[in-house]
């Protein structure tokens, strides 16, 4: 093997290691910034030692027992460090030396649990959503921080700020490296599955930049949301995520054009779906509906995706129930986004006049000011019930608001279409 096929299979190693590597070292050291470290440094010993003497058997078991000789040797140095930490450094050189004759209990040691644990560490409230997202992606998603600062569109150094701070804040704040119990663990696991749907949907429908969707965040998204279905089998709405986004990532090849333009769900060929997604996406439906109780959002969102995804050409949608559905998740998390999706739905079941009714009120709502799909889907209605130069209007006005360059060609070429007297809708894709 030559030294650069040796440094593309390390790289292969850290991208699936990575995370049940920090996992095992925060166990130990209670740190994640220090797992980070003690993790990067038995990765630099990789670089250096693989290219000679070959990669071996169980490269992660490797990469844990280099880490915990690396974690002795800095609890060794450090003098200024409590007594515990002393006592800790004996205690783990006593595991490492038991270790020794069976490598793979290194890694495999409550992995389980340690992942889960970092999983609601990376994502615990204290922390800015922005800053979550980011170490979650970098610890967990073994991006670097120029991936994810690529992927957000925003600088390097305030990916780096965000990520360093998040770890300063988590170790100032003595965030315990466990999985929280009771109430809390319904309000934590919120926060971790808000984190991993935001992943998606920057993929799913890039905010920003000149491409209309980012599959390797969808990708990212999916991978942690499979591992946290594995990690927390009982919990019906981490389920309902993972059928949310597997259903929805089955149309990522459909929804862009030879020229990365975007192609809305009317104009999708179904056959470019990925359907071996869309089945693996209703099996997590059936097993978040099997767990029993009331459907979460997640899960009432991916029972929509499924009435898409079940539909052989659009005309077979059922836009009454998909209706009903957002009348559901209205109820149970109401939001002005929810309502303008339910616009929609009901524009599509019973006539444009109808979900005109309803955007209509909300184009006094405050929080969508901004929001460049409100103006999108009134242009879209007024467009259908004939009234063009108000859809021209509205088209040039979600032109103007949004920040991605594909989705505003697009809007502006609906806007042209309109005052050519063309009449459009599309729902969105």
């Amino acid at each position: 093997m030559t030294v650069s096929d040796t440094h593309r299979a390390i790289d292969a190693v850290w991208r699936i290691e990575s995370a049940r590597l920090i996992a095992g070292l925060a166990r130990i050291v209670r740190d994640v910034g220090l797992a980070e470290e003690l993790a990067q440094d038995a990765l630099v010993a990789a670089l250096e030692q693989w290219p000679e003497s070959g990669v071996p058997d169980n490269p992660g078991a490797w990469l844990m027992a280099t880490a915990k000789h690396r974690a002795i040797d800095l609890l060794r140095r450090n003098e200024r460090l409590e007594r515990k930490h002393e006592e800790l450094g004996r205690e783990l050189e006593a595991q490492l030396e038991m270790a020794v004759p069976d490598l793979d209990a290194a890694i495999d040691d409550d992995i389980g649990d340690d992942l889960l644990r970092l999983v609601f560490m990376c994502c615990h409230p204290i922390l800015s959503t922005e800053a979550r997202v980011a170490l979650t992606l970098r610890l967990l998603g073994g991006l670097t921080t120029e991936e994810t600062a690529r992927a957000f569109l925003v600088p390097e150094p305030t990916v780096a700020q965000r990520i360093v701070r998040a770890k300063r804040t988590l170790a100032e704040a003595r965030v315990p490296f466990e999985v929280p119990r009771g109430d809390e663990l319904t309000a934590r696991l919120e926060s971790v599955l808000e984190v991993v749907y935001l992943v998606f949907n920057e993929g799913y429908s890039a905010t920003a930049g000149e491409d209309w969707v980012r599959p390797a965040l969808c990708e990212d998204a999916l991978r942690l949301g499979r591992i946290l279905a594995e990690l927390a089998p009982k919990e019906p709405e981490v389920h309902g995520l993972v059928a949310l986004m597997e259903i929805q990532a089955s149309r990522l090849r459909a929804r862009v054009g030879p020229s990365g333009e975007p192609i809305l769900l009317r104009d999708q060929n179904r056959a470019r779906w990925d359907h071996l997604l869309v089945r693996r996406g209703l099996a997590a439906l059936d097993r978040a509906e099997r767990l029993g109780g009331a459907l979460g959002p997640y899960t009432l969102q991916a029972v929509i995706a499924a009435c898409h995804a079940r539909a052989r050409t659009p005309a077979e949608t059922d836009w009454a129930r998909i209706a009903a559905l957002y009348d559901a998740l209205a109820q149970l998390a109401p939001s002005p986004v929810v309502e303008l999706n339910r616009a929609v739905a009901l524009a599509m079941a019973f006539g444009p006049a109808e979900g005109l009714e309803l955007v209509d009120v909300l184009t006094t709502e405050p929080s969508l000011e901004g929001y460049h799909l409100l103006p999108s889907v009134r242009g879209d209605l007024l467009a259908k019930v004939g009234r063009f130069v108000e859809a021209r209007a509205e088209f040039e006005r979600a032109a103007a608001l949004t920040r991605n360059d594909r989705e505003r060609e697009l809007l502006l070429e609906r806007a042209a279409a309109c005052a050519r007297g063309n009449r459009l809708y599309e729902p969105p894709g």
